[in-house]
């Protein structure tokens, strides 16, 4: 065993120090130069946009850079739907995407997917410097790069994988750790990674998969209430034109005054809105056939707007009035009121 000059232990351990404060103090002075302000979800940019990185965007890998764009949104895809977000290396949603971006720089749907990817990047660099797994750190640091070279993180983040890397470094030699022990270290980090990643990515889905399925719930609902009002609007020409032929056939006339009502039920109260204490009133335009029944109703006027609607014309459909030498039209206002 060979005993090292006390002097050289203390003059190696202050180079290192050194290095370490060095490395430091670039990293927090080109932070301090970033815009700390931005969002750190903000829009991924294309690597060719904005001012240029601390480093230059590693290369896209040979293998995505001879996938055609079809190839690589349908390998994208499906990365995506298996949950190999950024993981394993080479066969990831990340880098599918980011070769898609290079040869369709335009696609909206691109850019979004990598604006959704980009946090979950971020963590896991920051979770792999924490386990000191330096090689899958700076992969996922050069991924972030090529997202967003000009993400806040970024430079805090390779200045914390050069400096515990160095770190570690020294620790290893000062532990003079066994061939077998670093071996076992390194498949406890490898098991480690996968579980997490697994574990992260598996979050991850859910998360989007929810998005998704509320978004598409929206959208349904959206869909659902411009049927209902082209139906609505439909009707309310049918209606209008059997009026109009009504009375071109039939010479009797009636008015809104000639109404008698018989019944009138009042309308149900929409429970979202009872349970809010929410008050409002709609005012209807509804017709009365000869019968007395009412034919057709629609919405002229709601305070607040789609609450009470549907409650209030169903509650009008169902009114009934003595019969009519000729149909009707007239306007009611039908108020909702908690208290009451």
């Amino acid at each position: 065993m060979t005993v090292q000059n006390p002097q050289a232990r203390r003059s190696r351990r202050l180079s290192t120090v050194s290095k370490m404060s060095l490395l430091l103090a670039l990293g927090l002075a080109l932070a301090a130069c970033s815009d700390d302000s931005a969002a750190p979800d903000a829009a991924v940019a294309p690597a060719t946009s904005g001012a240029p990185a601390a480093t230059a965007a590693p290369a896209a890998p040979a293998r995505t850079a001879a996938m055609s764009v079809e190839e690589l949104r349908e390998a994208a895809r499906t990365a995506y739907s298996e949950n190999r977000l950024y993981a394993p290396a080479d066969d990831n949603a990340v880098e599918y995407y980011l070769a898609l971006r290079e040869k369709a720089p335009a696609d909206a749907g691109v850019s979004s997917a990598l604006t959704d990817l980009l946090p979950m990047t971020v963590i896991a660099t920051e979770q792999s410097v924490q386990r000191e797994d330096f090689d899958e750190a700076r992969r996922l640091a050069g991924l972030l790069q090529r997202m967003a070279p000009q993400h806040p993180a970024l430079v805090r983040l390779q200045a914390s994988i050069e400096t515990r890397s160095v770190a570690v470094a020294e620790r290893a030699e000062q532990e003079a750790a066994s061939a077998e022990q670093q071996a076992e270290r390194q498949a406890e980090l490898e098991r480690e990674r996968l579980a997490q990643q697994q574990q992260q990515q598996r979050e991850a889905a859910r998360e989007l998969a929810a998005q998704e399925a509320r978004d598409a719930a929206e959208q349904e609902a959206a869909d659902q209430l411009a049927a209902e009002q082209q139906a609505a609007a439909e009707a309310a020409e049918a209606t209008a034109a059997r009026r109009a032929a009504q009375q071109a056939a039939a010479p009797a006339t009636a008015s809104a005054a000639d109404l008698r009502a018989l019944s009138t039920p009042a309308p149900r109260y929409p429970r979202e809105a009872l349970r809010a204490a929410q008050a409002g009133e709609v005012q209807v335009e509804f017709t009365v056939g000869t019968d007395g029944s009412v034919t057709s109703a629609r919405v002229v006027r709601a305070t607040p707007a789609r609450v009470f609607d549907r409650e209030a014309v169903s509650a009008v459909r169902d009114w009934r009035f003595q019969p009519l030498p000729a149909p009707v039209t007239t306007r009611r206002t039908i108020a909702f009121n908690p208290g009451q």
